[in-house]
């Protein structure tokens, strides 16, 4: 009785030993969570060269309208819409969208992804670092 006793206290002690001995869980150092994702619309920028074309193309189709006095009238008003129009289609051409992803990884601190184009990271999503990629676990 007494060495079954030794055995079994024996198997405890190893069993605790082998549990104590084993990590809870390892850190990722790549493993994280999304925290937020946004969108960020960046204005366009307007080198100038709409304006002019606007202006040229308003001016020339004013100079069409009347004649005498009306006729410069008409050039100098179909200029000045026709440039501020060619302005605003050039800084709408150059607008940007980007996709903003924060990730804060389980060593506690933050990355930050950009995108061009929607993403499907939605926030509470568990994610790794590949290749300084993100790919969902």
């Amino acid at each position: 009785m007494k060495s079954m006793q030794r055995t079994v206290l024996s198997a405890a002690i190893l069993a605790a030993g082998t549990m104590l001995a084993a990590p809870a869980f390892a850190l990722c150092d790549n493993c994280g969570t999304v925290t937020n994702v946004k969108t960020v619309k960046k204005e366009g920028e307007a080198s100038g060269g709409g304006a002019v074309i606007g202006g040229v193309l308003g001016g020339v189709l004013g100079h069409q309208v009347g004649s005498g006095r009306g006729n410069t009238v008409a050039t100098v008003a179909g200029a000045g819409a026709g440039a501020y129009a060619g302005h605003q289609i050039e800084k709408k051409k150059n607008e940007a969208t980007s996709y903003v992803v924060e990730v804060k990884l389980e060593n506690g601190s933050t990355r930050t992804f950009n995108y061009s184009a929607a993403t499907a990271y939605k926030v509470g999503d568990k994610v790794k670092i590949v290749d300084k990629k993100l790919v969902k676990q």
